[in-house]
């Protein structure tokens, strides 16, 4: 493979953390009076950024409240996600990626406090050339460029690259950077994951479809392991 390029989302990408969101959301807003289905998390929190998901929850309020209510989410979040594991198949990936020299990216809209904790508690905090932040660009996800940011940062071209996504929006941001993507079936189901424009469902990272899926993007692929 030439130059290849695997790009990762985080949270139910690289660790099935989204139960852990929820909770998190449910505990923070509960004090404030506001309840949370699963499936209203699911259909206005899941992939968006901090600032989307506050200016929704709180119309009214200002910036510094708005920012006080997301950190004081996070927290709670960061401290659910004390032990958390990866989806099944990354190692073997990632191992396989490291010995064909192909690049590699986090791309988030968590915030980097969260994705340093996760990576480190992962294991993985020196496994990605490059972590993306989208709360630290203009735009996040699902504009494109966190993508577009990555790709630039190694060098890459979204003609030679993958990616890696659980939400509408994340999947809208690589779609729109040009860049196959798989989606995983951590949170939504794989009909939900095509209609919202992956290129291949898949359940985890040991799934015999990620291979299948790697050969129409690559033309070739050995099998990680």
């Amino acid at each position: 493979m030439r130059h290849d390029t695997l790009l990762f989302d985080l949270d139910g990408t690289l660790a099935d953390t989204d139960a852990l969101h929820f909770e998190a959301f449910v505990r923070t807003l509960a004090p404030m009076g506001i309840g949370m289905a699963r499936a209203d998390y699911v259909a206005r929190i899941l992939g968006r950024t901090n600032a989307a998901i506050m200016r929704d929850l709180f119309p009214g309020a200002g910036e510094a409240e708005r920012a006080r209510v997301a950190e004081e989410k996070e927290a709670c979040f960061r401290a659910l996600a004390a032990r958390i594991e990866p989806v099944a198949g990354l190692g073997a990936l990632l191992d396989w990626g490291a010995r064909n020299g192909l690049r590699t990216a986090v791309v988030t809209n968590a915030p980097r406090a969260n994705a340093e904790q996760m990576l480190a508690g992962l294991g993985l905090a020196s496994r990605f050339d490059v972590v993306v932040i989208g709360d630290e660009l203009a735009r996040g996800k699902p504009d494109p460029l966190p993508y577009a940011t990555a790709l630039a940062r190694l060098g890459a071209d979204a003609a030679r690259a993958v990616a890696f996504e659980d939400s509408r929006s994340g999947i809208a941001a690589a779609n729109a950077a040009g860049i196959f993507t798989f989606g995983l079936s951590t949170t939504l189901d794989a009909p939900a994951l095509r209609a919202a424009g992956a290129d291949v469902a898949i359940a985890d990272f040991a799934d015999p479809a990620l291979m299948d899926g790697l050969r129409a993007r690559f033309g070739s692929s050995p099998a990680p392991g």
